[in-house]
């Protein structure tokens, strides 16, 4: 397992590579004479989701080693994931004026600010403490992930060449090697490990950002003082105009609170199914190994299937992997049922910013993305409150119950509610 993630982080990095010095062409998606930022998004990316997975993944070894009981833990996620979906339109409304710092100098911020706050982290010997400064990092950590996504897809828009997918799978390519190599020193070098992965991570996206050629694009003075639009500057609006788009939010959440049972308290489960923490993190490697196939092929998949289609399918085999590790007897099918993540997370990250392109004006097409990422933290907020509850007065197995039935309602709202799109 650890030589798989290792080989295929360098077959994507030689993929990057490839892409920088235009051999074959084949993942360009504009004109080869604009700049390949693949490489350095890529980058960009895997920095991110190993951020993530040490923060995410890891929280329930961090913090049930730091004397924090699962409903604690579940509501200080929660609290993280409110703070972080009350701030996503505010910090985005402000991204999108004019006068506002660049998408990377936002990014920069967050990551200086997440800096101090792991410092303090791996400092601190209070429970109180601990748990502020650690809820206050899964909430940067949310509240990153669509400017994370927005500066690539800009970049796109600015006429770079840059393959999304691509990028996107070599972030998690780097969350199945974080995830099974922290999974290994956690068990030698214990807590600690974490904020010190982190703390490493954060200097590194740092240095990877003051490399990435990006700049905000200017908007001529008929754009600037042009007024917005009802639905931009109106959420009730925005929802009227898009009537089934809030009932496949709906959809969502529950999908989301799904996933985030079986991610945020992995490793409960993995406990569950008789392991441990390195057990945990292959199970998470071998995920994050299976969402790769599908967003690396994502752009031939895209022209040959509508988005709505495979959102819906998404949304099946998100409920057919929380069935599955319900029903898992022990480790070995505990890790089989990854597979599922193929169809599952893999699909859905990338076909949900394309379906927002696709079913939406151009002037709505920034807030719908904000929205579906507002769909995921309310969905990891009710998911990390229940979690630790159901764990603690009920046990594991309720809640992959209440996971699989979760993942099943969210997915049968997206089957029917999702409107037909034209690509």
């Amino acid at each position: 397992m650890k030589f798989a993630s290792i080989l295929y982080f360098i077959h994507f990095t030689i993929q990057c590579i490839i892409e920088t010095i235009h051999i074959k062409g084949v993942f360009v998606m504009s004109s080869v004479k604009t700049k390949n930022l693949t490489p350095l998004y890529a980058f960009i990316q895997g920095l991110y989701w190993m951020y993530f997975a040490a923060i995410m993944s890891f929280s329930g070894f961090f913090l049930l080693s730091g004397g924090f009981t699962n409903t604690q833990i579940g509501i200080l996620a929660a609290i993280a994931g409110l703070l972080s979906a009350v701030l996503q339109p505010v910090l985005a409304g402000y991204a999108d004026q004019p006068q506002s710092p660049s998408l990377k100098k936002l990014i920069q911020m967050l990551y200086l600010l997440q800096l101090i706050l792991v410092i303090g982290l791996f400092l601190s010997h209070s429970l109180i403490l601990t748990g502020l400064l650690y809820g206050s990092s899964i909430a940067l950590l949310q509240l990153m992930t669509p400017f994370i996504n927005s500066l690539g897809m800009e970049s796109i828009n600015q006429g770079h060449s840059l393959n999304f997918g691509l990028a996107r799978g070599m972030g998690s390519v780097a969350y199945a090697c974080i995830c099974y190599i922290l999974g290994i020193i956690t068990v030698k070098a214990g807590p600690v490990s974490i904020p010190i992965t982190v703390i490493v991570l954060t200097l590194l996206s740092l240095g990877i950002l003051i490399l990435f050629p990006f700049s905000k694009a200017k908007s001529d003075s008929t754009a600037t003082n042009a007024p917005k639009s009802s639905s931009d500057s109106n959420p009730i609006l925005f929802f009227r105009k898009y009537k089934r788009f809030s009932l496949v939010l709906l959809g969502c959440i529950f999908i989301y609170l799904s996933h985030v049972l079986l991610n945020n308290f992995n490793f409960q489960i993995a406990l569950a199914k008789g392991g441990g923490s390195a057990e945990m993190g292959t199970a998470s490697a071998i995920a994050a190994i299976c969402e790769l196939p599908t967003l690396f092929l994502f752009g031939y998949i895209i022209r040959k299937f509508r988005c709505d289609l495979l959102l819906k399918t998404a949304g099946i085999f998100f409920t057919i992997k929380a069935l599955g590790t319900l029903l898992a007897p022990g480790i070995p099918v505990f890790y089989g049922v990854q597979i599922f993540q193929m169809l599952g997370w893999g699909l859905m990250t990338a076909a949900s910013v394309y379906y927002v392109n696709a079913l939406m004006e151009p002037e709505d097409a920034i807030k719908g993305q904000a929205y579906f990422t507002m769909a995921y933290t309310l969905g990891s907020v009710l998911g990390s409150f229940l979690g630790g509850t159901l764990i603690d007065l009920a046990g594991v197995h309720a809640m992959l119950l209440f996971s699989t039935v979760s993942a099943f309602i969210g997915a049968l709202i997206v089957l029917i509610f999702a409107e037909r799109t034209s690509k």
